[in-house]
Order: structure tokens, then sequence, then C-alpha cells
């Protein structure tokens, strides 16, 4: 199973509807605390939907709260920038969320899937941990970061 995983951060309208659309993506599951942000521009979870049917041939869109971090872990990573103690905190909120137990792995599998985020890149990205545990617990998987 391939699942993709993509920021919006510093990327264009049309790279960012050509990338899920090049990639077959379709399935785009936000796991953003707020999608309907200032910054988000084209990404704000009221128009999503919209771009995504018409730019991308139908790809879905559906927001997973659950794969997001809290508010309390974002706002302490946003002061202290310490990506250790954000990662434990993150691993461990993820754990008592029952992640990846409490997903429906077979939804995943039914179409080719891609976690939206903001960060430009995966390094220093929630993302990425929640794409690596589902890899890890589930196998069989490649990520792939656009």
């Amino acid at each position: 199973m391939k699942l993709y995983t993509i920021g919006f951060a510093q990327k264009s309208a049309r790279q960012f509807f050509s990338l899920l659309h090049e990639n077959g993506v379709q399935k785009l599951i936000d796991i953003r605390i707020n999608p309907r942000g200032q910054l988000s521009g084209f990404a704000r979870q009221e128009d999503l939907p919209y771009f995504l049917d018409r730019l991308t041939g139908g790809c879905q869109y559906l927001h997973l709260p659950v794969l997001a971090p809290s508010r309390e872990i974002m706002e302490d990573y946003r002061t202290d920038h310490d990506w250790e103690r954000y990662f434990s905190r993150f691993e461990a909120l993820m754990d008592s969320r029952d992640i990846p137990g409490s997903l429906d792995r077979n939804a995943f599998e039914k179409a080719v899937t891609c976690l939206l985020c903001s960060e430009a890149t995966p390094e220093h990205c929630h993302r990425r941990l929640v794409s690596e545990r589902l890899a890890r617990v589930w196998g069989n998987m490649e990520i792939f970061n656009l």
C-alpha cells in the first residue's frame, strides 16, 4: 500500500493540486488542528473539497483531527522549538488515542490516500510521525512525501 503526505506551505495552488493529481491521490486526509486558519489560503477546509473535485478529478476530502496534535502540544512547540519533547508528547498522544488501532485500515487501502498538514517538509512535522507509525504497525506500506 502507498501512503502519501503533503504540506501546503511554500507550494502554489498549481504545485499542490498537480502533485495530488499526478500521484493519483483519491482521498486527502486533513490532519491539522485548525483547517480553517487564515494562513491556509487555498488549503482552507471550506475550499478544499471544491478544489479537489475540480482540479484532481474527484479526490475526496476528510478532516481527521484524531491524527492532529493537541493545541497544548503545538503551542508549547511553537514556544520552545524542542522537537524531541514534541516528538515524545505526540507519540504518547497517539498511544492514548490508540493510533492506528482506532483507524479503519481498509479505508486507507481502498483509495490512494494522502495525509495533509501545513509544514513544507516532513522532517519536523507530525504527518511524518503519523505515517511512520501506520507503516510500522500496519506493515506493507510505502510512504511518499510530496
